[in-house]
């Protein structure tokens, strides 16, 4: 099982000191986390406020392309102006970014122990990695809501849609998106043909695709609460279980080729010659300059 069990109980003992808001949670929701202490966010996040002005607007990726192109624009008298650039997003700041429960390179922790089945490692890992990932969302479902997140983003360049019961992707709001993701895992948890619970019971042949698409969507889930409701967890200071937890999802999904490294990073290089990442895909190559995954 994974290391990170012991974040339910912390979350369960800081929620006894916590406020009545909480109460109203829904059943799966973890209570607040405690960690170490942090530098306070308020001083960073009014910092940033103060250089960068008002956050972007979320856009799709097709719209973000033409915005890339525009990026750089001729006055009157044929001078190119550039855009300032953009701050850099609060994860990514120290010491935020160390911060962690384990320290060293991750792969130690996802190898596959002698005489375990592989397809009972990944089913084990994939129920511990959804479990507390829906203990965070629980922490911070509150401050998401259709008023502040009225799109699946991550970052103002890249937005998430969801495929409808017509095969058409649709844009939803990001917690209506995240109840359908954390639904549907659910019940293919709760699935005893895609997860057997039986002694001598297989995997069914599609369990590799389906645990794919699964890592897939919870992936989108982590990029948005890094993205829009990282501050929440400063307050919490509980930015040390998420990185840890997240860092542990990105190495088991390269360990096992559950997740694509595209699928982390986004685009490397935009047309008119501008080069980024959009998602995660920073704080992905900076945990790889730390050490803490593999390419």
């Amino acid at each position: 099982m994974s290391f990170f069990n012991s974040i339910g109980r912390s979350m369960t003992r800081a929620a006894q000191r916590s406020s009545s808001s909480n109460s109203n949670s829904n059943n799966k929701r973890s209570p607040t986390p405690n960690s170490a202490s942090s530098p306070d966010p308020n001083q960073l996040l009014n910092a940033q406020r103060n250089v960068s002005g008002p956050p972007s607007p979320r856009v799709s990726p097709s719209s973000s392309q033409g915005q890339l192109n525009r990026r750089d624009s001729a006055n009157d008298n044929g001078q190119v102006s550039q855009e300032p650039p953009q701050p850099k997003p609060l994860y990514m700041c120290s010491p935020f970014v160390e911060a962690a429960l384990v320290k060293g390179n991750f792969k130690t922790i996802v190898m596959l122990p002698k005489y375990v089945d592989i397809m009972e490692w990944v089913a084990v890992n994939v129920f511990d990695f959804y479990t507390n990932l829906n203990e965070f969302y629980g922490v911070i479902s509150e401050c998401c809501t259709t008023q502040t997140c009225p799109t699946m983003s991550a970052g103002p360049t890249l937005s998430y849609t969801w495929i409808n019961q017509d095969r058409k992707s649709v844009h939803l709001p990001a917690p209506t998106y995240i109840d359908y993701v954390m639904t549907w895992v659910q019940n293919l948890l709760d699935d005893p043909q895609t997860f057997p619970t039986k002694s001598g019971q297989d995997f069914p042949p599609n369990f590799p695709s389906t645990i794919k698409h699964v890592y897939r969507q919870l992936l989108r889930v982590f990029a948005h609460i890094y993205h829009a409701h990282f501050h929440h967890l400063l307050h919490l200071r509980s930015e040390p279980h998420f990185n840890s937890l997240f860092a542990h999802f990105l190495a088991f999904g390269r360990e096992y080729d559950l997740l694509e490294v595209k699928d982390v990073r986004g685009v490397s290089g935009a047309p008119g010659g501008h080069s980024g990442h959009v998602g995660v895909g920073a704080l992905w190559e900076r945990w790889r300059e730390m050490g803490i995954l593999e390419g």
